[in-house]
């Protein structure tokens, strides 16, 4: 969607900028980003909005780089899909936001299913992650190391990593991502962790567990999967990136943004809602220097998650299915437009 486009629809006011990474960067943050993933690259209007890097700046791949892709049979690697989004993040000069090394689901029944000891399951750990990492080193911006490794009241979940090594599966998963690639930024990864609470507070005790161990740890990642009228406030939300910060990582951002309507259509109402919403999610990064950027799940309604997990919910991103903006999008705008010093968009 070029800048004509969205002035001539009325979505902004003549003279500013429609690309939300670009009035990102001048309000200081590193990226204003989208994940995509594989089977959406042959569709062509998507493709000519996705690959404006004055819109997006940062791109995750959404499946192609998790280790049933991966490494779907021990040993044996292959890295076709996560390849074409990198590819694609490169030939359109975009950061490339790496997704993910070690998490419970989407593993090969190889993994999840073996009776492993625990010198053995370290051994695979450090192995997928030097392939995978290694493969991909030089390539990624930042990495989402260990993704989800928390239940909703802050205990670990009963992966096979956990159940094998205990916690030290962490520490172990940041070392060998540390050794495969050292200059990628490297994140533990989860959701549920934006407001305080117990699973936030462990998110802290996972920072200190790793740094305690002689690992590095760069960043942490919110999720932010949102139900419109319950995101939070700015200021909450400001505050917990800050605890994040402040337990000894050097950024934090929001990786995979979306807010869902709990019953769909969304009346005029119900969008206005959901607007002030992701006003408080960008506006709390705006608000802590070290939140690097923001990353939706995707950009448009037409290929969200949200419809085939939770039924009956979704519209929860700022495009909608016709990849025409929604009132969220022009909120994002105006709110960093006048972070960046530019005049605030203006809906028609």
């Amino acid at each position: 969607m070029r800048f004509s486009a969205l002035t001539a629809a009325g979505l902004l006011a003549t003279g500013v900028s429609a690309n939300l990474n670009e009035l990102a960067k001048a309000a200081g943050k590193k990226y204003f980003g989208t994940a995509t993933d594989n089977s959406e690259l042959t569709n062509t209007e998507y493709v000519a909005i996705l690959k404006d890097n004055k819109m997006f700046g940062a791109i995750t791949p959404g499946n192609g780089q998790k280790w049933q892709f991966t490494e779907k049979s021990q040993g044996v690697f292959s890295y076709t899909s996560g390849d074409e989004i990198a590819t694609f993040a490169k030939d359109n000069s975009m950061l490339l936001r790496c997704h993910t090394l070690v998490w419970h689901s989407q593993l090969p029944t190889w993994v999840s299913s073996g009776t492993w000891t625990k010198e053995q399951l370290t051994s695979i750990i450090e192995t997928h992650i030097s392939n995978v990492a290694g493969h991909y080193k030089g390539q990624c911006y930042s990495w989402d190391v260990v993704n989800e490794a928390l239940n909703e009241d802050g205990t670990y979940r009963d992966s096979v990593f956990y159940k094998v090594l205990g916690t030290d599966f962490i520490p172990i998963s940041f070392k060998a991502a540390a050794a495969a690639d050292a200059d990628a930024k490297l994140y533990y990864n989860d959701y549920n962790i934006e407001l305080a609470g117990n699973k936030q507070k462990e998110v802290l005790n996972i920072i200190k567990s790793i740094k305690d161990a002689g690992a590095k740890i760069d960043g942490v990642g919110l999720q932010a999967h949102l139900i419109v009228g319950s995101a939070g406030s700015r200021s909450a939300l400001s505050t917990v990136l800050k605890s994040y910060v402040d337990a000894g990582v050097t950024e934090v951002a929001y990786t995979e943004l979306d807010i869902r309507h709990k019953s769909i259509p969304a009346d005029t109402t119900a969008q206005e809602q959901q607007a002030t919403d992701y006003v408080s999610v960008v506006g709390a990064c705006l608000d802590v220097a070290e939140c690097v950027g923001v990353s939706i799940w995707d950009y448009t309604d037409k290929y969200s998650w949200i419809p085939s997990v939770f039924p009956g919910t979704g519209e929860a991103l700022p495009w909608d299915e016709n990849l025409k903006p929604k009132p969220a999008y022009t909120s994002i705008s105006s709110l960093l437009a006048a972070a960046g010093g530019a005049a605030p968009a203006t809906s028609a």
